[in-house]
């Protein structure tokens, strides 16, 4: 049973619930570095990618919820929010206006509360370099102009977090599973493969790092924007990455989604053989079949919700720094119902998550060994984290590559592997350490 939690702030004498917000044209960024330069505080929401996306400050609403139908309750206190709400917006594209930042649980049976926060101001810069700025309050007798919007920002900004320096009490230890049980739990999870039960099980383990001054957000957030310019970096309330899938994004009824399945660590590739990776992903068998698992199960759901879509009739080799993947992008047009309304990118994430790259084939199967092999509680890791606008446009990525901030000096790690019937145990374990490899380098440890 889901318990929702509506805490949007209480008002104060002359407040209203409900929002207001203007949206105003600034001068234009340099898409590659540009909004870097306002991921400097530790408690800022973020979403990046090349330059582009979203940086936001404060706080105006939350909403919180666990259960089953978490999304169903998000999207339906987002509507409400929505239709009291006042929106000065000329400018009138995606990621403008009224915005809310989100994080949902992986699992429905997860006690870690899944939430949406609609921030007080946000930066934001398309692809083509053009930024904007928004401010939003609950306050009804607040300015709503460029100047105070620029004030807000500017308060902001005033007090920098600094960074870290790596100290020699870091260290990395091991999380609820040790590398012994891990080649255990994915021992087992073949077995039940090859017994026919499921043609794919992910399963994931934790790492813990522990710091010996305070975690510096803003800092490891820059450094994977600028190392990792090909994913999306996110950071939405102590959950902090940059992952190369994504999810669902829906920008004026068209919907993309990039997959990811197949893996092949960078660090011991040979300098020599430029076509190393794609000989050995795209000549694996079972990375193909893999990757066609997923890719299938994305297709086959999004199906319902469009009038027409296509995706590479081939994977394409993705190359990241640490990892080379095989990858696929799909498009679609997304259809109206029988009410005329074409889905929200909150409505098509409800109907993706969990999809097999992060859970397996079939879904309830996987879900329920997931539960029985890995021993840890997943929380907000292989959830959707993303954005949504008042138009139902958003960006919801897969938070993968990333951590939880537990504590100020404690970060707790987690990566996943896709296990088919060819799995082997040592295999899987190491590509686990390429993928938080990402994550350990960020946070300046070494293994």
């Amino acid at each position: 049973m889901s318990t929702p939690s509506l805490t949007a702030l209480p008002p104060a004498p002359g407040q209203s619930r409900g929002l207001r917000s203007i949206t105003v044209t600034r001068a234009d960024m340099d898409p590659r570095t540009g909004l870097l330069d306002y991921v400097v505080r530790n408690d800022a929401h973020t979403w990046i990618r090349r330059g582009g996306g979203l940086v936001a400050y404060g706080e105006t609403a939350r909403f919180t919820v666990t259960g089953p139908d978490r999304f169903t309750q998000a999207q339906e206190w987002w509507r409400r929010e929505l239709a009291g709400a006042e929106v000065l917006d000329d400018l009138g594209i995606p990621g403008t206006g009224l915005i809310a930042f989100g994080s949902f649980a992986f699992s429905k049976t997860s006690p870690h509360e899944s939430r949406l926060i609609v921030p007080r101001v946000v930066v934001g810069c398309g692809g083509d370099g053009r930024a904007w700025l928004t401010l939003i309050t609950a306050d009804a007798e607040a300015e709503l102009s460029a100047e105070a919007a620029e004030a807000a920002l500017a308060a902001y900004l005033s007090e920098p977090d600094a960074g870290r320096s790596p100290g020699p009490g870091d260290r990395l230890g091991p999380g609820v599973l040790s590398e012994d049980q891990y080649q255990r739990a994915v021992a087992e999870g073949v077995k039940h493969v090859q017994a026919g039960e499921l043609s794919k099980l992910v399963l994931a383990r934790d790492i813990v790092a522990h710091l010996e001054t305070p975690v510096a957000t803003a800092q490891v957030l820059r450094d994977l924007a600028v190392r990792y310019e090909d994913c999306w970096t996110y950071a939405v309330d102590g959950l902090i990455g940059s992952t190369p899938e994504m999810l669902i994004k829906v920008e004026n009824n068209t919907a993309r989604a990039r997959v990811l399945a197949g893996t092949l660590d960078r660090a011991n590739a040979p300098a020599d053989d430029p076509d190393y990776a794609t000989r050995v992903l795209a000549g694996s068998e079972k990375q193909l079949h893999e990757h066609q698992i997923a890719i299938d199960s994305l297709t086959e759901t999004l199906q319902p919700f469009t009038s027409s879509m296509t995706s590479h009739s081939e994977p394409f080799v993705l190359q990241l720094p640490n990892v080379w993947h095989l990858a696929s992008d799909v498009t679609a047009q997304l259809a109206a119902d029988d009410d005329g309304r074409v889905p929200t990118s909150l409505a098509l994430v409800q109907a993706l998550h969990p999809t097999a790259a992060v859970c397996g084939t079939p879904t309830t199967v996987a879900g329920a060994l997931i539960r029985e092999l890995e021993h840890l509680q997943r929380g907000p890791y292989a959830g959707p984290v993303g954005w949504i606008d008042a138009g139902g446009n958003g960006e919801w990525g897969i938070a993968l590559r990333g951590a939880v901030v537990e504590t100020p000096t404690r970060v707790r790690l987690y990566a996943g592997c896709g296990i088919v019937e060819g799995s082997q145990p040592a295999a899987e374990l190491a590509e686990t350490w390429s993928k938080f490899r990402p994550m350990i380098e960020a946070l300046g440890l070494s293994r």
